[in-house]
């Protein structure tokens, strides 16, 4: 049976950390490798020409896929956690999530050896395809894997909050990789250049293979090892043994102090919908305006777009650290942050990086056509520099905040409803991104930052409501 004894047999390195965290650290460095990998190059594949080797979609149509795409990436989480709850317990969901991640990739590799008739929206069937295998892996391997992480350690623990930040860094050491390896493949190692150096065909589908082997990587460890460095802990639904017995204190009906936290967490995830919706224009509107307007020449290397990334999540790995020590070192002052005054204050600094976003339009002397002006790569920069403080001041805590606030029965579920507002941001981002081109970049941009900004300091205007509702856990 899983209880929290199955938490305290797992054995604890040096730091105090059990090893089962650093193989969730592996697998998931790995999964996340595969889909910044592939999200890396995904706008620039649908909207390229055929002859460039993508599907000639227009950017306004690309960008609503693109927001869709991820979106439901994030929105089956909810039914896959539901499904790890109740029935199949997470390491089932998470094999199954890999191996259908696995596949997705490979139908995208092998798209151009297919028909390439198109099914809808302008895309190839085998594309269409491998999106809907990404989106239904995703949603069983998404949110158990941050439930394992939780489960390693016992309520109350102050290794918790480290630990998430530890596997927070692991997620992003995988995102910073991918748009590196990946975009190389494509727009370098694979890539047709005529005389002058200029690409006349991507390599893209060898990305998506690269993006596909990751993802392989990542299940073979976690597959192999897993039996060693976790035991049991997420081998079967919560409360329920190997004979398929359930507890009867998994069948109680719910306390006021635990419906107040699930409260909490809902009221949370609208808020951090404007966060994602802006954060996630760095797929959309942020690459397609980093490929035309940034000046990407460095001592005369030209930065291929898709590098760019990787400069969020490298940001996160060198930051990572020395944000998680400020919680730690005020905490021990007595001046810990409470959670929603802390994402309310990654908020504010989302939208603060969206500022220098209007000076790199400003600097080209606002939305004018002309490819051959050029803004500053500093102002992309500084850009994807506060939206990274911004993040770590909100993802790996929300994280923490539903391991530490959900129920143990239906603990991921309610990590499939935090995804939830990534979900409806993502969609909500896509359509934002489509109207770019019409409403001009420097009213969205300005727009955004207005908007986040301000539900920031709302949620940290409401933030002492909120703690108390967390009952002594926020």
């Amino acid at each position: 049976m899983q209880t929290a004894s199955a938490v305290s047999e797992q054995p604890a390195t040096r730091q105090g950390h059990p090893p089962g965290l650093y193989l969730l650290f592996f697998t998931e460095m790995w999964e996340r490798f595969s889909y910044y990998g592939m999200r890396g190059l995904l706008v620039l594949y649908l909207t390229k020409t055929a002859l460039e080797g993508g599907l000639g979609i227009p950017e306004a149509s690309a960008s609503l896929i693109y927001g869709y795409f991820t979106g439901f990436v994030y929105f089956t989480p909810i039914i896959g956690g539901w499904l790890a709850d109740k029935y199949i317990g997470q390491r089932r969901a998470i094999l199954a999530g890999g191996i259908l991640m696995a596949l997705g990739q490979m139908f995208l590799f092998m798209q151009p050896s297919l028909s390439t008739q198109a099914a809808a929206f302008g895309m190839p069937w085998p594309t269409m395809m491998g999106l809907l295998l990404l989106i239904i892996g995703n949603g069983f391997f998404k949110p158990n894997i941050s439930t394992i992480v939780g489960k390693l350690y016992q309520q109350g623990d102050p290794l918790r909050d480290a630990a998430f930040t530890i596997f927070y860094m692991g997620i992003n050491a995988g995102a910073f990789l991918a748009p590196l390896v990946c975009g190389y493949l494509a727009e370098n190692l694979f890539a047709t250049k005529n005389a002058a150096g200029v690409i006349t065909n991507y390599g893209f589908r060898y990305g998506f293979l690269a993006a596909g082997i990751g993802m392989i990587l990542g299940q073979l460890a976690f597959n192999l090892l897993g039996r060693k460095y976790l035991g049991d802990v997420g081998m079967y639904p919560e409360g329920q043994g190997q004979d398929g017995s359930t507890t009867a204190a998994v069948k109680q009906p719910l306390t006021k102090e635990e419906t107040d936290r699930m409260a909490v967490i809902f009221i949370i995830t609208l808020f951090v919908v404007f966060f994602w919706a802006g954060f996630e224009q760095a797929g959309s509107s942020l690459t397609l305006y980093t490929d035309k307007y940034i000046d990407r020449e460095v001592f005369g290397f030209l930065i291929p777009t898709s590098w760019f990334q990787s400069v969020n999540p490298g940001f996160i790995v060198l930051l990572g650290a020395p944000v998680a020590a400020l919680w730690m070192n005020l905490s021990r002052r007595g001046k810990d942050l409470s959670i929603p005054v802390k994402m309310g204050l990654g908020m504010v600094l989302l939208g603060v990086g969206f500022l220098f976003m209007v000076g790199a339009v400003l600097q080209r002397g606002g939305d004018v056509a002309d490819q051959s002006i050029k803004a500053s790569l500093l102002w992309l920069l500084a850009t994807y520099l506060f939206h990274t403080i911004g993040e770590l001041c909100l993802s790996p805590i929300g994280l923490s905040m539903v391991s530490r606030l959900s129920p143990p029965a239906l603990t991921s579920m309610l990590m499939g409803v935090w995804f939830l507002a990534p979900f409806v941001a993502q969609i909500a981002g896509g359509y934002i991104a489509a109207y770019v081109e019409e409403l001009g970049a420097l009213k969205v941009f300005g727009l955004i930052a207005g908007f986040v900004i301000l539900a920031g300091l709302i949620l940290i205007a409401i933030a002492r409501k909120l703690f108390r509702m967390m009952h002594g856990r926020g």
